[in-house]
């Protein structure tokens, strides 16, 4: 197949999750204004990027008047970001609470998307951290909200998301479903099941199998996530983690790591969801230390896999 862009210019994102969304001062980044917006990004640039996702825990574009996204639009501009796509965290569609003000968030997402040019928007169905999870230094290492298992609300998830995919279709628009532990697509066979039933063509999958490699508990083999999950794979956030498992004890640990270091052979599963025709951007993460310094590894790391050559972080 022809593909639209090569190895050194397929968008590879940086995530804006290593910057808070709160200031030290308090203030939210979403009303500081451009001057710390600006700081952000160039730091994002410095790291050698061209592509940025402005992640909703940092800066809500959506919820810009237009003043001033048209000042993000220029800042991005200026520093040579493009804007590939967009990311959504912690509003799901069936949050018991804000389900329907979220589902009206994720149209307005649609619709800046659209007016930016972005072809790729992420929702998912994880909700808010609780307390605990916000006091471990993991989040991930103690269980967070999890999604009703009445068949109710399960309907009612396909109906939100087909509404946002019918919207996203008009648009000329992309939306991947981020995969994570305890929700309708927290399992690759979850997974499977919820993009079937949901049969649109505008609605792919986000296979951020990091989401569940790193829980203190049993998951399915990253490279059996991959191969059932690959033929429904759209923008795709990837990260890595350490995964140490005593079977004798039945502890198991995690730890963040590189692309290059970690539990997954991402060698292996960028080679196979490319021959099953992948043709999304990516988006880098990772948590801790110098997150950014660590996904502008990733990037190269990548890039050396798309152009067939060995790539070492040293």
């Amino acid at each position: 197949m022809t593909r639209r862009w090569n190895a050194e210019t397929w968008p590879i994102a940086a995530a804006m999750i290593p910057f808070p969304g709160r200031l030290p001062d308090g203030r939210l980044v979403q009303d500081a204004g451009p001057e710390v917006w600006a700081r952000d990004l160039t730091d994002v640039a410095d790291a050698g990027f061209d592509a940025v996702d402005p992640t909703d825990s940092w800066l809500r574009v959506a919820d810009l008047d237009p003043a001033q996204r048209a000042d993000f639009i220029a800042i991005c501009g200026d520093l040579g970001l493009s804007v590939p796509a967009i990311s959504t965290s912690r509003r799901s569609v069936i949050d018991p609470q804000h389900g329907a003000e979220y589902l009206a968030y994720g149209h307005r997402v649609l619709d800046v998307a659209a007016e930016m040019g972005v072809g790729h928007v992420s929702f998912g169905f994880f909700g808010p951290l609780t307390p605990e999870q916000m006091a471990r230094l993991w989040f991930w290492t103690t269980e967070g909200v999890k999604n009703p298992s009445d068949p109710d609300t399960y309907r009612l998830a396909i109906a939100r998301t087909r509404e946002l995919g019918d919207h996203a279709e008009r648009l000329g628009i992309r939306i991947s479903l981020e995969m994570y532990e305890d929700t309708y697509i927290g399992t690759a066979r979850d997974a499977v099941r919820f993009m079937q039933d949901l049969d649109h063509p505008a609605l792919r999958l986000n296979m951020d199998i990091g989401n569940l490699i790193r829980l203190h508990r049993p998951v399915e083999p990253w490279a059996e996530m991959i191969e059932l999950c690959a033929p429904y794979a759209g923008y795709w956030h990837v990260k890595n983690y350490y995964r140490m498992e005593d079977p004798s004890s039945g502890q198991i640990l995690t730890h963040p790591a590189p692309l290059l270091g970690g539990t997954i052979n991402y060698r292996a599963a960028i080679r196979r969801v490319l021959e099953l025709g992948f043709d999304s951007p990516f988006l880098v993460e990772h948590y801790g230390g110098d997150g950014l310094g660590v996904c502008a590894r990733n990037r190269d790391y990548i890039r050396g896999i798309l152009a067939g050559r060995t790539v070492l972080n040293d």
